[in-house]
C-alpha cells in the first residue's frame, strides 16, 4: 500500500506589522493611565502622606520583649535554679518541692503510690 501524497506545508508569508504593534503599545498605555488617573480620583486622600505629627505615645504594660534572648536565658536560670532547689510550696500543710534527681530516683526506689502494677507482674 502505497503512502498518501500529502500537500506541500504552508505558513504564513506576511508578519504583524510594526503600526498595529505602534497601536497596541499606545492603547495599553493609555488604558494604564486612565486606570491611574481613575484610582485618584476614586480615592483622593489615599496618595497624601499621613506622618504622625508628634512622637509614638508610650503604652502601658505588657510592653513587648526589648532583648528575648536575655529574657529566655533569665528564664531558663530561674526554672533550673527551683528544679535544682529545696524548699517549701506550702510550710503549713507540710508540702515542699525537692531537687528533680532526687524525686526521680526516689520514685525509681520506691515507686509511685496507687500505681496499678506492670501487666507481666514485673
Amino acid at each position: 500500500m502505497a503512502e498518501p501524497m500529502l500537500p506541500p506545508a504552508r505558513y504564513e508569508t506576511e508578519d504583524v506589522s510594526f503600526r498595529f504593534l505602534l497601536c497596541g503599545a499606545a492603547a495599553v498605555l493609555t488604558l494604564i493611565l486612565l486606570c491611574t488617573f481613575a484610582v485618584i480620583w476614586l480615592y483622593p486622600g489615599v496618595v497624601q502622606d499621613r506622618r504622625l505629627p508628634s512622637a509614638l505615645p508610650v503604652y502601658p504594660a505588657p510592653r513587648l520583649q526589648a532583648d528575648p534572648h536575655a529574657d529566655l536565658e533569665r528564664f531558663e536560670s530561674q526554672e533550673l535554679a527551683r528544679l535544682n532547689s529545696v524548699g517549701w510550696i506550702n510550710r503549713s500543710l507540710g508540702i515542699a518541692h525537692i531537687p528533680i534527681d532526687a524525686a526521680m530516683r526516689r520514685i525509681v526506689g520506691q515507686g509511685i503510690p496507687d500505681w496499678p502494677a506492670p501487666a507481666g507482674g514485673k
